[in-house]
């Protein structure tokens, strides 16, 4: 859950109930029904060869993309919709360095080609200079000036390319803990140039809250000859150490001679633990069953669930590094944070860092925030469970402002004093839990609809922008939409006003561009400032984002557009030459001819007259140039200085005798050719 005091830097965690294990009640053999083994063997076989063919298209994929010679595409994900299309995610490497905020999403249709492309960053990366200026030991003290601990990872280069120009920089991590014991892991950028701090951001995302809430649960536990053991083998091997109050290592496997846990108390320390497993089998379940995911990376491993952390640590949160879920007992040790909520939450953090790897500041922070929030409610309606009634309020059940109110609030965010209801343009600056309102109060709408209405016994009234009034979709097809979205059009940078189109993208994927989900989404943004309204019975067009692409490459971009009455028929002005648009469907096709950038704008018209328009940019490089200016980059390129500098030369090579005519001039280079053995060079850099 969110970090309550504000001492933290990074991603931050949710709480609201889990339920313990009652005296003397056999914990049951399953949580709920896992695939076979064999189901599991043959998605993650269909997964591999998912990954095995965007592998094959990196070389093809950066041409066409008009990247530089020097880039590289790395595979990290590929997401297949149900009629075939696919979204290859990638990194990016600049002459071998990690490019931070380089990521990218390839779109396709299935039959492989290409229509469009989502970027982190639209910056060009040719011509950044990979000799730094500030030597590793510099950039390590001056990571060590911003946060006190000592060197987990040394520096290492890579290109900042998430916000401005692109620069090399230097990554460092640094090890400490925050005041409240929380484990700290600061990735600190700084300037390779000017040692200036770009970037920090900590790896270790949680949350903070108290209680124990008993209920009955069932566990999968794993047994060998006579004892039973807190793992589950059917969920990739997930398990439950105990901690014994320390903050180093992995813990001890709970393990005993019977199959019954706990007894709901926090002084039976295998209480806590009967909460973390069954956290981590729900969490597990709702992605699987509900998004066919196979655990939080989708390569079928389970995490580690670890309880019992230090002593009187009031906190929880997961650990990209460890890839693991670690819970405090809370204070004075009496009440862990062993809650449903928390693990749902918390571990939707390695899910969001598993995909579009959401920044973890300004925006793009309070949407990595939001979808743990969101996430972590949603696992919470999946479990259903009678000690923790399903609602859209936060921390709930943990009374952390010691009043009985929530933590947060998804139907009117800024009931806990702070939280932003709608956007605007100061609002990433707030820290990442309030920015979060933003697209908590967003998905509430989309999912349940605006005004007064009462759910599972909680009343709730959520207020809109302009008083416009919204019409839910329901959780089930909502949830659908922002996994969608985080999956296949979210990227590192991705800011609300993205956020808007990359699920508006995924609605028209799901349920179809002319659909009342997608309309829904529209409205439901418009109602927290972003964006505006669907065209009421006209037609809305959704820009594809700027395009960039190689002369000579061709182009098969689909423009979508919903609403009006049928048919529509498409036009485009400003494309660039040898590209047209079919007025029937919408695609631009052809062969870019001339590089230069062109402002192309889409307009399309429906039988009754109505139209709409999307504007954008798109730029054709000159082929294999990544987007250069033609330039003479040699110096001194005809010799016609006189001498050979800035060329290294051998003796006598560089000259303007009459012996041998220059090819233009007075001037040449003379390299061997004196009718014997010799060596001669040339060159510069």
């Amino acid at each position: 859950m969110s970090r309550y005091a504000h001492a933290r830097k990074a991603a931050v965690v949710m709480a609201a109930s889990t339920a313990l294990l009652v005296t003397g009640i056999p914990v049951i053999a399953q949580a709920a029904t896992p695939d076979a083994p064999a189901a599991v063997a043959a998605q993650q076989t269909t997964r591999a060869a998912l990954i095995a063919s965007a592998n094959q298209q990196t070389a093809s994929l950066a041409q066409a993309l008009g990247l530089s010679s020097q880039e590289k595409l790395v595979t990290k994900d590929v997401v297949q919709d149900a009629n075939g299309g696919r979204h290859l995610r990638y990194e990016r490497t600049y002459a071998g360095l990690p490019v931070l905020g380089g990521d990218l999403i390839v779109h396709q249709d299935a039959n492989g080609a290409t229509k469009s492309v989502t970027k982190a960053s639209e910056a060009t990366l040719a011509g950044v200079d990979t000799t730094p200026a500030q030597a590793a030991p510099k950039a390590q003290a001056a990571a060590l000036a911003v946060e006190a601990g000592s060197v987990d990872t040394a520096p290492r280069l890579v290109v900042w390319a998430a916000d401005g120009t692109p620069k090399l920089a230097w990554e460092t991590v640094i090890a400490g803990r925050e005041s409240d014991g929380t484990p700290s892991k600061l990735h600190v950028v700084t300037d390779a140039k000017t040692g200036d701090v770009l970037s920090k951001a900590d790896g270790i995302k949680r949350g903070t809250g108290t209680g124990v809430f008993v209920g009955t649960v069932p566990l999968t536990t794993t047994q060998s000859g006579s004892t039973y053991s807190l793992k589950d083998a059917t969920r990739g091997g997930q398990n439950t150490t105990d901690m014994k109050n320390g903050t180093s290592g992995n813990g001890t496997l709970f393990t005993k001679s019977s199959d019954t846990w706990g007894n709901g108390q926090a002084s039976n320390r295998e209480s806590a633990a009967v909460d973390a497993q069954f956290g981590a089998a729900a969490t597990w379940d709702f992605y699987k069953n509900t998004f066919g995911r196979n655990g939080i990376r989708n390569d079928g491993v389970g995490a580690m669930s670890r309880v019992h952390y230090d002593t009187g640590y009031v906190n929880a949160f997961w650990d990209d590094s460890c890839f693991c879920m670690t819970y405090g007992d809370g204070s004075g040790d009496t009440h862990p944070l062993t809650e449903l909520d928390v693990a749902g939450h918390e571990m939707s953090h390695g899910v969001t860092s598993a995909t579009a790897n959401l920044n973890y500041s300004g925006e793009s922070g309070g949407l990595n925030e939001a979808t743990s929030d969101i996430f972590g409610n949603m696992v919470e309606f999946y479990a259903n469970l009678p000690k923790d009634v399903p609602d859209y309020l936060v921390g709930e059940l943990i009374d952390i402002n010691g009043n009985g109110t929530p933590l947060r609030y998804m139907d009117k965010p800024s009931k806990d004093g702070t939280s932003a209801d709608s956007w605007y343009s100061g609002v990433g600056n707030l820290d990442v839990h309030y920015s979060s309102g933003v697209a908590n109060h967003f998905f509430y709408l989309l999912a349940e609809g605006s005004g007064a209405k009462v759910i599972n016994g909680v009343s709730y009234n959520s207020p809109t922008v302009n008083n416009i009034t919204v019409t839910g979709i329901g959780r089930d097809k909502a949830q659908q939409v922002w996994y969608k979205a985080l999956t296949a059009y979210m990227t590192s940078t991705t800011n609300y006003a993205a956020a808007r189109t990359a699920t508006l993208n995924a609605a028209t994927d799901l349920y179809g561009a002319n659909s009342a989900e997608y309309n829904a989404v529209a409205t439901a943004w418009a109602a927290v400032n972003v964006g505006s309204l669907p065209n009421p019975g006209g037609v809305t067009v959704t820009s594809p984002g700027n395009q960039s692409t190689a002369v000579g490459t061709a182009v098969n971009l689909a423009i979508k557009a919903s609403g009006g009455t049928a048919p529509l028929s498409y036009s485009a002005t400003g494309l660039p030459a040898g590209l047209v648009i079919n007025a029937s469907t919408g695609a631009i096709t052809g062969t870019p001819t001339t590089a230069g950038t062109s402002n192309v704008t889409v307009t399309v018209k429906d039988s009754a007259g109505k139209s709409g328009t999307a504007s954008f940019t798109w730029t054709v490089t000159s082929g294999g140039g990544g987007g250069c200016t033609p330039a003479q980059l040699l110096g001194n390129p005809g010799f016609e200085t006189g001498s050979a500098s800035p060329w290294t030369a051998s003796s006598g090579v560089v000259d303007n005798s009459s012996g041998q005519a220059a090819h233009g001039g007075s001037w040449k280079a003379w390299m061997n050719g004196y009718g014997s053995a010799h060596t001669d060079s040339l060159s510069q850099t």
